[in-house]
């Protein structure tokens, strides 16, 4: 078993993974969201796409047997442990924008956004490119009648955990989020380990 590496509140990282490799990110607190970005580590314009994942799976609950696909239809990790069962596919990483128009009282913060923008640079990933985050541990409930959309906290608990393996060679970006909403009003760490 690998190390076990904490990413401090409100920052990100970005690493390699190599295939067939497992990834376990952590809640080590509870009530914690990471964004997870995954790219094709010999050509980053073939990336997580939540529309094919959520198209192939049929649902917006993915979970234990469920794999996240590239935009080229390829699957680039498979769920292979899940502690929690909820997650989030549908919303983009926050960002500084983001706090203007939904935090305009607090202090501004580059969000997960430029926390995975400023890791994933090194591995040649420009801002554009950064697509929507497979949110783990998020909690996104929908009206099934309305269609609307709501940021509840996470119900994840210390130590719960989510095991994805690799299916190709990637570079992962990986954020202890930073808005408010997402985590519950406060800003933990999240850990991960590579096996």
């Amino acid at each position: 078993m690998s190390e076990t590496v904490t990413i401090p509140e409100r920052s990100g990282a970005a690493f390699t993974l190599s295939s067939g490799q497992t990834l376990t990110v952590i809640d080590p607190k509870g009530m914690q969201v990471a964004d997870l970005l995954a790219f094709n580590a010999r050509d980053v314009d073939e990336v997580i796409s939540s529309g094919r994942t959520l198209d192939y799976a049929e649902t917006i609950r993915l979970t234990t047997g469920h794999s996240l696909y590239s935009n080229r239809s390829n699957i680039l990790l498979e769920i292979i442990e899940d502690s929690v069962g909820l997650h989030d596919f549908l919303l983009t990483p926050c960002s500084r924008e983001t706090f203007v128009h939904f935090y305009p009282d607090l202090p501004q913060h580059r969000g997960c956004f430029g926390n995975l923008a400023a890791a994933l640079e090194p591995y040649g990933v420009l801002p554009d490119r950064i697509p929507v985050a497979f949110n783990c541990f998020m909690n996104v409930p929908v009206d099934g009648e309305t269609g609307k959309l709501s940021v509840e906290p996470p119900v994840s608990k210390a130590g719960d955990r989510i095991v994805f393996r690799a299916a190709m060679d990637l570079v992962i970006g990986l954020t202890a989020c930073s808005a408010p909403a997402s985590n519950g009003g406060s800003f933990k760490p999240i850990a991960y380990r590579i096996d």
